[in-house]
């Protein structure tokens, strides 16, 4: 009989195959699509004198061929992880911007993440087990209200109920990590994927419920916080993990809010500040780093489903 772990070993080494040109690809169509984007990064209200401009462009190796320029971006990354430099930010490359926000956002975005499926999946869990009481209408409630409030609109409300009203949390900043300062993000970053979260779980966990191998444990006296546990929880978290993987790729590109209403330093504002400034170095790096990660985190997906499912064979 065939291994399981060789199953799961041969999918892991053909998805991380696979991945590669993904990413390749991903950045090849960042480049052109940066590429023809109107303006450019030295362009302004007052243009620089030609000789200027072309001493610039110069530096940075803008008045290569496109195809030269790409090469050398292509390089730059694969074989020394370098993004190049910032067109705005003098002596700053693009490494040390994503080096300084990225810890930041993935800071707020991991606990919003946690927050957000330990709250859901248990709303929904108790959804389930009291349907059609008042806990299920509750639960429901909360979630419908959760995703009515996105993190854009979150975010104000929560500055100005708990910050300008009742002064119990600062409004913005970072201090290293302070829990007062990450209460406002991780709650404005989390809600909305709280109801989902918990609206799937309540379907799939009433789905099982009513299937024939738990009606069969019923009938042998197993209690039903065994059921629940044991029998239960595996077969209803599969729907909610395949939810989950780009869930947690949204709570970090979703910081873009976050970052600009609570000021955060994190990625999200260097991202847009780099749109709206033209440095497209940055935005190009920030662009590449989150398409990785989307890649990364969709293959940790299915293993994590092929682990839940041991009926799944890649």
């Amino acid at each position: 009989m065939p291994n399981p772990g060789h199953y799961m070993l041969s999918y892991t080494l053909r998805r991380l195959v696979a991945a590669v040109p993904t990413i390749l690809l991903l950045i090849a169509a960042s480049f052109v699509l940066i590429q023809v984007a109107p303006g450019g990064p030295f362009t302004s209200e007052r243009p620089l004198p030609p000789q200027v401009l072309a001493n610039v462009e110069a530096r940075y190796g803008l008045d290569q061929p496109l195809w030269k320029q790409f090469l050398d971006y292509l390089g730059n990354i694969v074989f020394h992880f370098d993004f190049g430099p910032s067109f705005k930010f003098k002596d700053r490359d693009v490494n040390d911007i994503i080096a300084q926000g990225f810890p930041i956002s993935l800071t707020y975005g991991f606990l919003s993440f946690i927050a957000a499926t330990t709250v859901g999946v248990s709303l929904g869990v108790a959804a389930a087990m009291r349907h059609n009481t008042w806990i299920d209408y509750l639960a429901v409630s909360m979630g419908i209200a959760a995703q009515a409030l996105p993190n854009f609109i979150m975010g104000p409300i929560l500055i100005l109920v708990f910050t300008l009203y009742l002064g119990w949390l600062p409004g913005g900043g970072w201090n290293g990590g302070a829990w007062p300062y990450l209460i406002m993000p991780v709650i404005a970053l989390s809600t909305s994927y709280m109801g989902s979260i918990a609206r799937i779980t309540r379907s799939s966990m009433l789905e099982v419920l009513n299937s024939n191998y738990i009606r069969t444990a019923r009938a042998k006296g197993i209690s039903e916080r065994q059921i629940i546990w044991r029998h239960a929880m595996k077969p209803t978290l599969l729907p909610v993990i395949s939810y989950l993987g780009p869930v947690f790729v949204y709570v970090l590109t979703g910081s873009v809010f976050v970052d600009i209403y609570f000021s955060t330093g994190g990625l999200g504002q260097a991202y847009v500040g780099s749109a709206l400034s033209r440095d497209y170095s940055v935005l190009l790096g920030v662009t590449i780093l989150y398409g990785g990660l989307t890649v990364i985190v969709n293959l940790v997906t299915d293993l994590a489903y092929a682990w839940f499912d041991p009926k799944i064979r890649y």
